[in-house]
């Protein structure tokens, strides 16, 4: 009777192992799976950046240090590696497009030009994406870190090949209040 007892409560205790063990390796792939769309929408953001520049430099050709740092902040941002550092590139990215959009102010007929309307439109649902993204990632990232960190899952984190991952993070130059001036 007691070797059944000592045999069922080890069973629970493999039982618990493996649900924590599949729960890491879920989270895991979930992370992985997360950053993989983050990857997406960045990819569509810079695909739609040579577009935009082109239809704003036959109307602002004047405006070419704004289409510069705009074209190089593309080039960062599409050779960053690790997490931290692509979200400071694509960080950077976001305000040199902010830049090119308040130069677009000033042309009337570049606002009403179609084909820039479209790639505006694209270019802000893109944004969406990424901002959602960005948070599903984070929330995916903060349940991985929070199983790796507690008891019993932080036992299991080794098998399961699970290791703390980075939240992307907005730059805190990002969080300041935009500043408009005449």
């Amino acid at each position: 009777m007691t070797g059944a007892i000592i045999l069922l409560l080890l069973l629970a205790v493999a039982g618990y192992g493996v649900i924590c063990f599949n729960r890491l390796v879920t989270l895991r792939n979930r992370v992985d799976s997360a950053w993989a769309q983050i990857d997406v929408q960045l990819n569509r953001r810079h695909d739609l950046i040579p577009n935009l520049v082109e239809t704003v430099k036959g109307y602002a050709a004047h405006e070419r240090e704004t289409l510069e740092r705009v074209v190089a902040a593309r080039g960062a941002a599409m050779s960053a590696r690790g997490s931290a550092e692509r979200a400071r590139a694509e960080d950077a990215l976001s305000n040199t497009l902010k830049s090119l959009f308040a130069v677009t102010e000033a042309y009337p007929e570049l606002k009403a030009n179609e084909n820039f309307l479209q790639l505006q439109e694209e270019l802000t649902s893109t944004e969406d994406r990424i901002a959602y993204s960005r948070q599903f990632l984070n929330d995916s990232v903060r349940e991985l870190n929070t199983r790796i960190e507690t008891v019993p899952s932080m036992w299991l984190a080794g098998l399961a090949r699970a290791t703390r991952r980075e939240y992307f993070e907005v730059d805190d130059a990002r969080r300041e209040n935009v500043r408009v001036q005449f």
